[in-house]
């Protein structure tokens, strides 16, 4: 299975290339994407991350002083602005309550710990935790989208009623424990949902249409 899966990313990094993602100029920078762009799409939370830039607030005791009602007018771009607000305020004070405020104290607790404390902050769940811990804090935990898991199933990897934590088993116990290859991973899975594996898929030109038949091998293996 691990050569499976590391077949499936070398096809998708030589026909798509480095993702650079998560984009972002700060580790804070990309904690604040992770959770502004829950239901909304990234331009959108562009442009709310610039407005919370522009007025000198970018980080994280510039939001802690903020009043809620002003950061939410900040962050209209990204929708559900006054949710968002309450969660990134959330976020904010479980930062300065578990570590002073200092990302990189914050770096330094072990990752099963910070993603359990980061679990039981008020709005954010599985997707967000694990952004933050891998594309913020350099984490080697893979994020699973909805992406992830229409592309796998489709291939008959997982069931489509599959758990979060099922998909991130399923690919966390059978690769190396590589943050880089674990961001890269997801990053290209998210562009090829979005390119081609859309809700009607585009197989005759996806990069991964002659896996299906190695795929169908691999699941005659696990039967065995």
């Amino acid at each position: 299975m691990r050569r499976f899966l590391m077949n499936i990313y070398r096809i998708l990094y030589q026909t798509y290339g480095s993702r650079h993602w998560w984009p972002g100029d700060t580790p804070f920078e990309v904690m604040v994407g992770a959770i502004l762009t829950q239901n909304t799409s990234w331009r959108n939370v562009e442009k709310a991350i610039e407005k919370l830039r522009g007025k000198g607030v970018l980080n994280p005791a510039g939001i802690h002083h903020l009043r809620k009602s002003q950061l939410a007018s900040f962050i209209k771009s990204s929708g559900y602005f006054r949710i968002k607000a309450d969660r990134l305020k959330c976020f904010i004070d479980f930062l300065f309550r578990e570590y002073d405020g200092n990302i990189n104290r914050m770096r330094r607790e072990k990752l099963r710990a910070l993603r359990e404390k980061l679990l039981n902050v008020r709005g954010i769940g599985p997707e967000t935790a694990d952004s933050i811990l891998l594309y913020g804090l350099r984490k080697p935990i893979f994020v699973v989208d909805a992406y992830t898991k229409r592309i796998l199933s489709r291939h008959g990897l997982i069931s489509e009623e599959a758990s979060y934590d099922e998909v991130q088993k399923f690919f966390m116990g059978h690769l190396p424990r590589d943050e880089k290859l674990f961001n890269e991973y997801h990053a290209l899975l998210v562009h090829l949902g979005k390119m081609l594996c859309k809700k009607k898929p585009r197989c005759e030109i996806c990069p991964l249409k002659d896996v299906r038949r190695e795929a169908e091998g691999v699941r005659r293996k696990k039967c065995l």
